[in-house]
């Protein structure tokens, strides 16, 4: 086993800050709809089983499944010009929105998003993992993710006070656009800024494949290597995929819960939820990469997983507890331990799905595991709260109990799935030792 202690080139470090800008600008372009719930709801006379949509589904349709294309293509051609062109293209979409007149515009430009968007995980796991050593990978995969927890955040800070600089309902000019609402006029504040990240993503060398070859492994291949260890991929893709469903739960509804229960401007949820996952957010899935280095270079190999099943426990209870508190100091207290227990996971899952394949499937791996956690988190968290919120409670007031019963059903099949995930996970990297496929 190599040493835990072994150094990384500093230009690597380069990539990964240059990778996580463009992730912190996915997710603020991504977020940023879960403030505007309310003037969107008033303006376009919506639901919200319909405002889920937006906020979830629409988004990862075609992120999911262009990302397997898109993956194959960063298995043999430049990861550097793909990535480039999606943040150009969700930056635009992103901008879009903010020229929407129907519910059915609106709706379109979100699946541009996510269209955009579906160009950056895969190849950005792919260039990371070919830049650092196994031993280092899940602390430079946490340090990448925390650009979810940066854009969220940032998405919630600035979101919170430009909605507080152009509330009302008194239409702004927007030169060349003309007449816009003000929940519009954040799209264009969010959106144009990615424009410069795309241009900076093309200073970024193409690091050398640890596999080398120009053609992409055969997709027959990556399928067999799948199935061989199934087990160890289900658990893992499906335990992420019902934390990510808490989370995107969770998440798109937690300032409207504020608003909704216990009176509070979209400003102050906003500045609440952007501080916490600027803080706490951050430090979950930094120190979580940390510590699953650490574990693993104790001999711990399924450090990785077991550092999922620990933040999922942890996140269970705070995401039951946080929605029932009686006041709104209450919830917001526990605001800080849940953005730490829900950041916490989804850099060490992303790492584990790269030390589980050769070095030309990991970006089709990705693919599959984003897929799976998108279409389960992404595509369904919002919605099923809105749902139960709508059709089972049909009250608004009651979103709390929506909130803490979806999340609550979601993290205990997390927890039992994870658990039963320890044991075909070490066995499967037992196996890939065994073959030569980790060093």
């Amino acid at each position: 086993m190599a040493s835990p202690t072994v150094r990384v080139p500093p230009y690597a470090w380069y990539v990964v800050g240059v990778l996580t800008l463009a992730n912190i600008s996915s997710f603020v372009d991504r977020q940023i709809l879960t403030l505007l719930v309310g003037p969107i709801r008033r303006d376009l006379a919506i639901t919200d089983t319909q405002m889920s949509l937006l906020l979830g589904l629409s988004f990862a349709i075609l992120y999911t499944l262009l990302g397997f294309p898109i993956a194959r293509m960063a298995d043999s051609r430049s990861r550097r010009g793909i990535i480039a062109v999606g943040v150009a293209v969700w930056s635009v979409m992103t901008a879009l929105c903010g020229v929407a007149r129907n519910y059915t515009q609106l709706l379109l430009a979100r699946i541009g998003v996510g269209v955009g968007e579906a160009a950056l995980h895969p190849p950005a796991y792919s260039m990371i993992a070919d830049y650092f050593p196994r031993e280092k990978l899940g602390t430079a995969i946490g340090t990448f993710s925390m650009g979810i927890y940066l854009g969220v955040g940032l998405a919630q800070i600035i979101g919170g006070a430009v909605v507080g600089a152009v509330g009302g309902e008194v239409d702004w000019l927007v030169p060349v656009v003309g007449a816009v609402r003000p929940w519009q006029v954040v799209f264009f504040v969010v959106g144009i800024p990615g424009l410069l990240i795309a241009a900076l993503v093309w200073t970024v060398r193409e690091p050398p494949r640890q596999s080398p070859g120009a053609v992409a492994i055969p997709v027959a291949d990556v399928v067999a290597h799948l199935r061989t260890h199934r087990t160890t991929f289900a658990t893992h893709h499906l335990g992420a995929a019902l934390i990510a469903l808490a989370n995107y739960g969770m998440g798109s509804w937690l300032p409207t819960f504020f608003v909704r229960t216990h009176g509070w401007t979209v400003s102050q949820a906003g500045y609440l939820l952007g501080i916490a996952n600027l803080t706490f957010g951050i430090a979950g899935v930094v120190l979580a990469g940390r510590l699953s280095d650490w574990l693993q270079s104790r001999g711990m190999e399924d450090a990785k997983i077991r550092v999922c099943l620990y933040a999922a426990l942890g996140l269970l209870v705070c995401d039951v507890v946080t929605p029932l508190m009686p006041t709104g100091l209450g919830a917001a207290v526990w605001i800080f331990p849940l953005s730490f227990f829900a950041s916490a996971p989804f850099g060490v899952a992303a790492a584990a799905v790269q030390e589980l394949v050769p070095g030309r499937m990991r970006a089709q791996a990705s693919a599959l595991y984003l897929f799976v956690v998108s279409i389960v988190g992404l595509g369904f968290g919002p919605t099923a709260v809105a749902l139960v919120t709508d059709y089972v409670f049909q009250a608004d007031a009651a979103l709390r109990y929506s909130l803490a019963l979806v999340t609550g059903v979601g993290l205990v099949g997390a927890v039992a799935v994870l658990w039963a995930g320890l044991r075909p996970y070490r066995e499967s990297i037992g196996a890939l030792r065994a073959s030569g496929v980790l060093d």
